[in-house]
């Protein structure tokens, strides 16, 4: 998938904070138009919501399941709604989120670390029936090295630390666009 134009980022977005507003029963905007064809393209994509700079919900798929516009309405719900770390979000705190959304490409196997670049790159480990997944805004946000970036993707797949060196264990990246409605000053509502 080719990086979306500012316009389709801002339809994206729009999207998402109307599938929240809907689903909380509060007017939204009109639906923005989605006719380009990429957002037809089948591809991973995961919706972040903030408070005050503070995570409130994250969830996406990992791949290409659904078309990218369906993709961002239902990982919109489920960032809301249905992140098992949060309650769900309530109408009074529909004002105050900021909505992100991270555009994923395909996924690659990693057989060396140092083929993984911080801030380019985001992981996904995998050992047996355990699986972690961290975007790759997250290392850079935390101010995390490489080291503590596969450490902490292990931590989140419920792995030791270690767990990276290990034989057995499963690495694989993938690099996002992201983009989301603080830097974009525009979308969210007063």
């Amino acid at each position: 998938m080719k990086d979306l134009s500012r316009d389709q980022q801002q339809a994206l977005l729009a999207l998402a904070r109307n599938t929240i507003a809907e689903s909380l029963g509060i007017p939204g905007e009109a639906r923005p138009e989605l006719g380009d064809e990429i957002f037809d393209e089948k591809c991973g994509a995961f919706v972040t919501l903030h408070i005050s700079g503070r995570l409130r919900g994250c969830i996406g798929y990992i791949q290409g399941i659904k078309p990218l516009k369906e993709t961002i309405v239902d990982m919109a719900k489920a960032s809301a709604f249905r992140d098992p770390r949060f309650p769900p979000l309530r109408k009074e705190e529909y004002n105050a989120i900021d909505i992100e959304i991270s555009v994923l490409s395909p996924i690659e196997t990693v057989n060396d670390v140092r083929d993984i670049k911080v801030g380019r790159d985001g992981l996904i480990i995998s050992r047996g029936f355990n699986s972690g997944l961290l975007l790759p805004q997250v290392p850079v946000e935390q101010g995390w090295g490489l080291e503590e970036f596969l450490d902490n993707t292990c931590y989140k797949a419920g792995l030791s630390a270690v767990a990276w060196r290990e034989k057995g264990t499963k690495i694989e990246k993938f690099s996002a666009q992201v983009f989301g409605e603080k830097e974009r000053g525009g979308s969210k509502p007063s």
